[in-house]
């Protein structure tokens, strides 16, 4: 420990002097010494007499800067005024992202930390930090009261109050706190964990699935997080920006139709083959990023790990689609169906365990009838299910209102019913909804799939059914 005395004459005898502490400590974290500074005056004076004080506390706070910038980039610290809520905060390293700052102290995996870590810094969200500036994190500071998480918080949950245990745990294992909270009476409670359980049913199905779909729903959960980057669509539409929380809480299941050795229908334009799969995988696709970007949690179940969104009329056809978990998909119809269905319902399972407020299930085609039948966008739900009416309702009553306004010319003749299709009846807990876009071999159907902007306004028209 260093003393630095800063005195100054004075006529009055009532203020002495007034002490600069310098504490050097050790850090086992850098292996080098963090520093804690104080100021301490030994006033006799009264308040009138603080003129004098003003030239021995500005040799203080020179005193004082000498050491400010030699606090370790990685240490947390909790600074706040009287009355304020508590946070922890962390210094910015040279060339640290938010996503690595959130990841560095175990913040990683939840949108809502992000989204919260610009709230309470007063920043846009942009995920390029200042180097050496201090940022809070979105990690309340409360009061610890010696018995139990849960009467400290008072909450209800076990499982909760594990969890925060558990995360004050790891930070002291890191070295990101210097005590535990049992120690210093000052519990860290990350924010996702009691404000954002909606945002964690990737996370928590994961925790509660067979092992053959926990991997993949720790992936689905870890592309929400940070960045919010979803390969699945393309370079060009990876990044999805979280445009708002209207579909928090709820969990969707998109199946765009055919795919890998089933091409499904196909139909002639301009000398090219045209393919289902391909133009109800496009539209999907498009609909899922919605959603996404939303709040929602969106499985595609057909994928295509090459595609992505694309914006082009004429879209190759290929065989290389699997289903959701990288599994291959079978030659054998019946086959190809019911593992559709196998694996919605087991992500149901478990998404309703973790707590799902609403499960929807969309399959999406192109129909083929004979080349000169025009169809409109038509709509099939589960028999007996008035929640999968009432979404084919309304997705119906949004194409025609569409429709009256972009196609002046022809009115829409879109049709909903029940059909007991494999899909629809082997999946009962979603809300379940299969569409046909239209009829692949029509050529003034085709304009609505070879069109790119179609396709993007089929999808949106679709979402704002939701």
């Amino acid at each position: 420990m260093s003393l630095v005395k800063s005195q100054q004459a004075s006529s009055t005898e009532n203020l002495s002097a007034i002490y600069c502490f310098k504490v050097q400590l050790p850090d086992k974290n850098k292996g080098g010494s963090k520093f804690f500074f104080y100021a301490f005056a030994d006033m006799q004076a009264h308040m009138r007499l603080i003129r004098p004080w003003l030239p021995p506390l500005f040799a203080c706070l020179m005193a004082l800067a000498e050491v400010a910038g030699q606090t370790p980039a990685a240490a947390a610290t909790i600074r706040s005024r009287p009355g304020e809520e508590r946070y922890v905060e962390a210094v910015a390293q040279p060339g640290e992202s938010v996503p690595e700052l959130l990841a560095r102290f175990g913040l990683d995996g939840y949108t809502c930390n992000a989204t919260e870590f610009f709230r309470i810094n007063g920043l846009k969200e942009d995920y390029r930090l200042k180097p050496k500036t201090t940022y809070r994190l979105p990690i309340k500071i409360v009061n610890y009261d010696g018995k139990t998480v849960r009467s400290t918080l008072g909450i209800d949950s076990w499982q909760v109050a594990s969890s925060i245990a558990e995360f004050n745990k790891q930070a002291l294992n890191k070295g990101l706190r210097d005590r535990s909270f049992i120690d210093d009476r000052e519990l860290w409670v990350p924010w996702h964990a009691l404000n954002c359980r909606d945002e964690q049913l990737s996370a928590a199905a994961a925790s509660m699935a067979p092992a053959a779909l926990s991997e993949p729903l720790k992936a689905e959960a870890a592309a929400a997080s940070g960045k919010r980057i979803f390969p699945i669509f393309g370079p060009e539409y990876q990044h999805v920006p979280l445009l708002s929380q209207r579909l928090r809480g709820q969990v969707f299941y998109i199946i765009s139709g055919h795919g890998g050795p089933d091409s499904g229908a196909e139909g002639k334009h301009n000398g090219h083959t045209l393919c289902e799969d391909e133009y109800a995988y496009d539209v999907a696709l498009r609909l899922t990023r919605l959603l996404i970007g939303h709040g929602a949690t969106a499985y595609m179940i057909v994928r295509d790990n090459n595609d992505g969104i694309r914006n082009t009329p004429i879209l190759p056809c290929d065989k290389d689609e699997v289903v959701w978990g990288n599994l291959p998909i079978p030659y054998d119809q019946k086959e190809r169906l019911l593992q559709r269905t196998n694996l919605v319902n087991q992500l149901a399972e478990v998404h309703q365990k973790a707590g799902a407020k609403k499960q929807t299930l969309v399959e999406i085609h192109v129909d083929s009838r004979q080349q000169k039948q025009e169809i409109d966008v038509f709509f099939y739900y589960r028999p007996g299910c008035k929640e999968s009416k009432a979404l084919a309702d309304n997705m119906q009553r949004i194409m025609q209102l569409k429709y009256s306004r972009y196609r002046v010319h022809k009115s829409y003749q879109g049709t909903v019913s029940p059909r007991g299709l494999l899909t629809l009846k082997e999946t009962q807990r979603p809300i379940a909804v299969y569409i046909e876009l239209g009829n692949i071999r029509n050529s003034w159907d085709q304009r609505r799939l070879v069109k790119p902007r179609n396709r993007q306004l089929l999808a949106e028209w679709l979402f704002e059914a939701f």
